[in-house]
């Protein structure tokens, strides 16, 4: 169990908090792409680390992302006007560019020099990928651009979506590096879902309920070892990477694409869930994408504003009578889902003072310390925070069939390094 000052300070991400400056260290992702899909199209409200923001795409393809609300009144900006290189608040015609300066106020005169003391507060926006990706944090100490491998494969290997998750950041990221869930919750899609089934480890997962956890520092952050018994005299390893804050990685299966996750607060009681799909020597097949787009494997089937379509509102649409069958282990469809009803089910800001931990909670309790540390470290001894370097962030997820007496990873050696057109390791 946590004590409560420790959960509040590993879940608060607002601005000056010790979580929350910690986050800001990192280029964190904020919309995606197809969001501001062309120069001068609508603008888009953004709220991530408990900060409203508005994001624009202007007539030069430059992006900006800058504080909701007119310096002038306070109208928010999302009913601005996106025209002619600017920003214009409707309410009186202020106009921002891309970095949040005032360029024009209609009710000064020309030979005022009012502009040039008004700007609003912004942040660095740049497209990687598919995804829009924000630094929040001291301009002074911005990291490298991002380099993970989903961004940086050849175009149509990759796939990104996001859902709003309806719970604190942690116990989304949480659900991410527990491996053990997976042989009961995930049982009944592993088997159908079209992006899982037909691995040989699916074989191992559902025969083996009693997995072995060993985790393992490395700078970055983890990496968490499952073992599951595989043939005699040999293990079955699913080894799951997270690098602070926020990033994990699920452990492939047979040839289906790589996924993994990124967990960004959006306030302390709501995060956005992104997920990804990559293959890292092929293209997607069209099937493969198209059952992405459905809501298969980690995604989800949204709305226009990416929330689930099946939610707490609706009780996740949950079929009892699948449930009965073993169609379903939880009765709820898909595997996104799956995840969420249950992390949403603790409520806002889970009571982690109540909670009985095991030993396969192991990597939870040493991500738990490291984020702990860092932000400390940082807070009070302005400490570089790990996981910005670009080897951190070349990683990947492995699964592997190793003999007994070796250790996982021995193993697994350069496998867990994302190199260019290098198959994953995978059973």
């Amino acid at each position: 169990m946590l004590r409560t000052e420790i959960n509040e300070l590993l879940t608060q991400t607002g601005p000056g908090t010790p979580m929350g400056d910690l986050f800001r260290r990192y280029w964190q992702p904020v919309l995606l792409a197809e969001e501001l899909s062309a120069n001068d199209c609508p603008p888009v409200r953004v709220k991530v680390l408990s900060e409203r923001l508005i994001a624009f795409r202007d007539s030069e393809g430059r992006y900006g992302l800058m504080d909701e609300f007119c310096a002038h009144r306070g109208v928010s900006l999302w009913f601005g006007r996106n025209e002619e290189g600017g920003l214009r608040c409707p309410y009186h015609g202020w106009k921002y560019d891309y970095t949040g300066q005032a360029i024009e106020v209609p009710s000064e005169p020309e030979t005022s020099n009012f502009c040039a003391n008004v700007k609003l507060k912004s942040y660095p926006m740049i497209k990687r990928g598919d995804v829009l990706w924000a630094y929040l944090g001291d301009p002074d100490k911005r990291p490298p651009l991002p380099e993970w491998e989903f961004i940086t494969v050849p175009e149509g290997q990759a796939y990104t979506s996001k859902r709003l998750q309806e719970c604190n950041w942690l116990q989304a990221l949480e659900g991410g590096i527990d491996s053990s869930h997976v042989t009961f919750l995930h049982s009944g899609s592993l088997d159908s879902d079209p992006l899982f089934k037909g691995s040989r480890g699916n074989a191992y997962n559902k025969g083996d309920l009693k997995p072995f956890f060993e985790v393992v520092d490395y700078e970055g952050g983890l990496l968490i070892g499952a073992r599951r018994n595989a043939e005699e005299g040999h293990y079955y390893w699913r080894v799951t990477p997270w690098v602070l804050p926020n990033f994990t990685m699920v452990p492939p299966r047979g040839d289906h694409p790589m996924h993994g996750h990124f967990w960004v607060p959006i306030d302390d009681e709501n995060c956005w869930a992104w997920s990804f799909d990559y293959h890292p020597t092929r293209p997607l097949t069209e099937a493969e994408a198209a059952a992405m787009r459905a809501g298969m494997g980690v995604h989800s089937a949204n709305d226009e504003n990416y929330r689930p379509l099946a939610n707490k509102d609706n009780d996740y649409l949950m079929d009892r009578e699948a449930q009965r069958r073993g169609e379903t282990y939880s009765g709820i469809k898909g595997i996104a889902l799956q995840d969420a009803s249950l992390q949403e089910s603790m409520g806002p800001i889970v009571d982690r003072t109540k909670e009985r931990l095991v030993a396969t909670d192991a990597g939870i309790i040493k991500a738990r310390q490291k984020l702990r540390k860092a932000a400390l470290a940082l807070a009070q001894e302005g400490a570089e925070p790990v996981g910005n370097r670009t080897q951190d962030q070349k990683v990947r997820s492995v699964a592997i069939v190793l003999p007994a007496d070796q250790s996982f990873v021995e193993g697994i050696g350069e496998a867990m390094v994302a190199k260019p057109g290098v198959p994953q390791t995978t059973v």
